[in-house]
């Protein structure tokens, strides 16, 4: 059976995100890890503990920084399972990411109407979540972004990895929430 699964801020390769903080309690956000290899190997195995091959993930963005990115994807992205979606995080080179088939697709956004369910890399104006487009259907926005620090509301599921055990998280899951 394929499923669909939603991770975003990998930031794969990034000396710097080992350096950052929560902006709201001052706090290491992946203090666990000594360097980017053991947290690329954690993000790795976790992503691949529950994605099967034929399953689609949606990388809310934030895939891959620092030096040798090329290198990294190369050696690195055909490890993950499943075909992915890419939802365009501020820290993506579009034109690099897009130059090398990584990604079945790439977008700024993808509204799962039937699931109720927007997709975005960073949390949307509340507005948003109630235009017309959606049938009078309200939406849920699942993004990334904030790293460890809290959504601003309650029509928001923030799905970084570092507030999932570094595991992507099912949509079915996110849907019945």
């Amino acid at each position: 059976m394929t499923n669909a699964w939603v991770t975003s801020d990998t930031h794969f390769n990034d000396v710097n995100i080992l350096r950052y903080r929560c902006t709201e309690t001052d706090n290491p956000t992946r203090p666990e890890f000594a360097n980017t290899q053991d947290m690329d190997e954690h993000i790795i195995n976790c992503w691949n503990s529950v994605v099967k091959t034929g399953d689609t993930v949606y990388h809310l963005g934030d895939v891959v920084m620092g030096k040798d990115k090329l290198d990294w994807m190369n050696n690195n992205w055909s490890r993950l399972r499943g075909s992915k979606i890419l939802i365009v995080g501020n820290h993506d080179n579009i034109k690099f990411l897009t130059s090398f088939n990584w990604f079945d697709k790439v977008l700024y956004w993808e509204n799962l109407i039937s699931y109720g369910l927007l997709l975005t890399h960073a949390p949307v104006h509340p507005r948003t979540l109630r235009e017309d487009r959606y049938k009078g259907q309200d939406m849920i926005n699942i993004h990334g972004h904030l790293h460890t620090n809290r959504s601003p509301g309650s029509d928001y599921i923030n799905v970084c990895v570092e507030v999932n055990d570094y595991t992507p998280i099912s949509l079915e899951e996110l849907r019945i929430r």
